[in-house]
């Protein structure tokens, strides 16, 4: 990923968390502007619209689920929240309000590295628009969305239709974590977002399909609590 001239603008009211990102990402030649309040956050998103926003929820003068859910009217700019806040509920909320990803301190900046070339290589492909896909790949698995054909290193895996449109919404946003209700709306309908239940059986067929060991998987991932995500990488 070529990160040269990608502006970042980085909200985050604890000093030391700041000085740490800002390090970090300034010597992988992005450009951070620090936001300490929200009200600076919002001056700075409209004014200078960043390429990316890293999220503290827990700021001064507000919430930054609500923040989120604000910038979400107006713009589709990655959004990867980075708090303290642990629970599942704080997951679930962040990602329904919009935010991208989701990363709770500490963590290594490795790990925030790989979440940034995820949310960058989506926002990117939105941005482009629509696009002709001939074969979406995910390191053995192959699917081509317009014949409606899956390989598995190789050999075709039969699929149901609503199998194939779950695992080709998580392929397309392989990498991202997606929250239950997102991926039912998706793929079921907006009037299906409480049926987890039917999520997690169609889920375990794919891993039965998929999974070298479906009790122990190595691509569909379960996100406890908040939802499931196709890792981008998968050997």
């Amino acid at each position: 990923m070529n990160n040269t001239a990608c502006r970042i603008l980085l909200v985050e009211d604890e000093l030391q968390m700041r000085r740490f990102l800002r390090t970090a990402l300034t010597a992988r030649t992005f450009e951070v502007t620090d936001a300490t309040t929200l009200r600076e956050a919002r001056l700075y998103a409209t004014a200078h619209p960043p390429e990316m926003i890293l999220l503290d929820l827990g700021m001064p003068d507000g919430d930054g689920i609500d923040f989120t859910r604000e910038l979400r009217g107006w713009s589709q700019m990655p959004i990867i929240v980075i708090s303290a806040r642990g629970k599942e509920d704080d997951k679930v909320a962040a990602l329904d309000a919009g935010a991208d990803d989701y990363l709770t301190k500490p963590f290594g900046i490795n790990e925030l590295m790989a979440r940034i070339r995820v949310a960058l290589r989506h926002a990117s492909l939105r941005q482009n628009g629509p696009i002709l896909e001939t074969m979406l790949e995910v390191g053995p698995l192959r699917l081509d969305p317009v014949r409606r054909e899956v390989l598995l290193s190789g050999r075709p895996v039969t699929m149901t239709p609503i199998e194939f449109r779950l695992l080709l919404f998580l392929a397309r946003n392989a990498g991202r974590v997606l929250t239950h209700r997102h991926i039912l709306k998706e793929v079921w309908g907006p009037n299906d977002t409480h049926q987890t239940h039917t999520l997690r059986v169609f889920m375990a067929q794919l891993r039965r399909k998929l999974e070298p060991d479906p009790a122990h998987p190595q691509l569909l991932m379960t996100e406890m609590g908040v939802g499931y995500r196709m890792r981008d990488s998968w050997e």
